[in-house]
């Protein structure tokens, strides 16, 4: 049964969007906010679309985010924390300027506050670089159903 699935999926025109052959891997120059978070998430661009030498687009990324109580104990300590993050960012063609696609992505983390100084801000650290991660992820899922369609 498995193998006639597949044989199906090679007759549609079926392409791994992961793949290094799609439209814009090796093709992007990212621009983010100089900041910890911008840098973690231009790096998961870069991971996950790769660095060019002579970008045909370039990807501007700004990222935000905030933080708060996601649980607290009887006492009124806040033993949880969410930590929401929004990514906008817009993809344009360096030669001509124009806007292909844009768009925002949200997702958050979360981290316990229960140990120690050092050891909640280590999970805080852990937490800001996962979101990096989940929005690089988000907007590189947009990006990628962009390399479906024909790159002028």
């Amino acid at each position: 049964m498995l193998l006639i699935s597949l044989m199906g999926l090679a007759g549609c025109g079926f392409a791994p969007v992961y793949s290094t052959s799609n439209g814009f891997r090796g093709r992007v120059a990212f621009e983010t906010d100089e900041s910890v978070a911008g840098f973690r998430l231009r790096e998961q661009l870069e991971d996950r679309l790769g660095r060019s030498s002579a970008p045909a687009f370039v990807l501007k990324a700004t990222v935000q985010s905030s933080q708060r109580s996601a649980a607290i104990t009887s006492e009124g300590d806040t033993s949880r924390f969410n930590i929401i993050g929004t990514a906008t960012w817009s993809l344009r063609d360096t030669t001509s300027g124009q806007i292909i696609d844009s768009g925002e992505v949200e997702a958050f983390t979360s981290y316990s506050a229960t140990a120690s100084t050092v050891a909640t801000q280590a999970t805080q650290d852990d937490a800001e670089a996962r979101l990096s991660v989940i929005l690089a992820d988000l907007i590189v899922s947009r990006v990628l159903v962009l390399s479906l369609e024909p790159v002028q």
